[in-house]
Parts: structure tokens; sequence; C-alpha cells
């Protein structure tokens, strides 16, 4: 007589996958791009760059987002940073410091190259997908032949326009990525800027 065993095994495993917290990080993140045309309007060079967004900017946009009922920007300002004196850009820099103890100075007052004018002010395209442009690039008209290594966004209420000034906040400060960026008198460069968080 032929004997068929058969083992029966029944099994079963549940596991719940869960996340132990929800981690969420914004930080600010700018880029620069500059465009140097000679006067011809033939393009000379053309460059985009990350900044550094300096702490002190951080700090006046932070009080403003959280904790201002109102209020009202000064400027934003834009300049550019000299060969002169250079170093690096750092997220410690200050506009009080500007052609002080930062590692950079300012083109265009002191500091060639000069070029007509005083900072220029920035004006903006309404926020879309978590970051703001400029509504345009700001032009500047060079006068004089020299070296940049980037450029710099002061803001807040004691900001000026004026050249080599030192009031205000020091939002944003970026270096060109491919070195010096050498310029003549009759050129024009045009900076344009994003900031995403």
């Amino acid at each position: 007589m032929e004997r068929e065993n058969m083992n029966a095994t029944d099994g079963c495993d549940a596991q719940v996958i869960r996340r132990a917290s929800l981690f969420e990080m914004m930080s600010a993140k700018g880029v620069y791009r500059a465009v140097c045309t000679d006067r011809d309007g033939n393009v000379k060079w053309d460059e985009e760059y990350d900044n550094v967004v300096c702490t002190e900017g951080k700090n006046v946009a932070l009080d403003a987002f959280l904790a201002g009922s109102s209020y009202t920007v000064v400027g934003p300002y834009m300049g550019l940073i000299s060969s002169v004196s250079w170093s690096a850009v750092n997220a410690a820099d200050t506009a009080a410091q500007i052609n002080g103890s930062n590692a950079w100075k300012e083109a265009g007052g002191a500091n060639a190259p000069t070029y007509t004018g005083n900072r220029k002010t920035c004006a903006w395209s309404a926020a879309s997908a978590g970051a703001k442009a400029l509504s345009a690039a700001l032009s500047f008209a060079i006068t004089s032949s020299g070296t940049i290594k980037g450029s710099f966004i002061i803001f807040s209420t004691s900001a000026v326009n004026t050249k080599d000034d030192t009031n205000g906040k020091l939002l944003s400060a970026g270096a060109f990525s491919g070195g010096d960026k050498v310029v003549d008198n009759g050129d024009t460069v045009n900076v344009s800027y994003s900031l995403s968080m």
C-alpha cells in the first residue's frame, strides 16, 4: 500500500513602515549672470555664477517674514566687486565693511573699474515656484578699464545707492567661477539675479 504524505504550512508576515518624522529644509540660493559687451555690442564674455547669501541679509529677511507687521524695502541696490585687494566673498561679509575688512572692495568709485551713475536699483518680477528674479538685467556702463570679480546686492532701511557707501545690509555677494573678467572703457556689463528658497 502506497502512502502519500503532505506537510502543510501556512505563514503570514506584516510590516508597517512609518516615517519617523517629517523633515523639510529651506536654504536661500542665488544665481547671478553677467554679460559684457563692447562698444559695438559684441559679447566679450558671459558667465553665470553662484553667490553667498550673507547672514546679515538672511536675518533682515527672516525678521520681515516672521515678525514684521509692515516692512518697506529700501533698494535693493546692486554693485560690482573690484579685483583690488580681492580675496574672497564670505557669508559673514557685511555692508558696513564694504571697502573695509570684507575680503573685497566695490568697483565704480574709489576702485577700478568705474561706471556711470550710482549702484543700480533692482526691480523684481513676481515670485514664482519659490524663486524671485530681476525683471530685467541691470546695466553698468563702464568708463575705465579694470578687472571685476563679481557683484553684490545691499538692501534694508538705511541702504543707499551711492558707490562705496556702507549703510544697509548685505543680501548677497557673488564671485565669478571662471576667474577674473576684464572690462574696458565703453563696455557694458548687464547683470541679472535670481534668488530661490
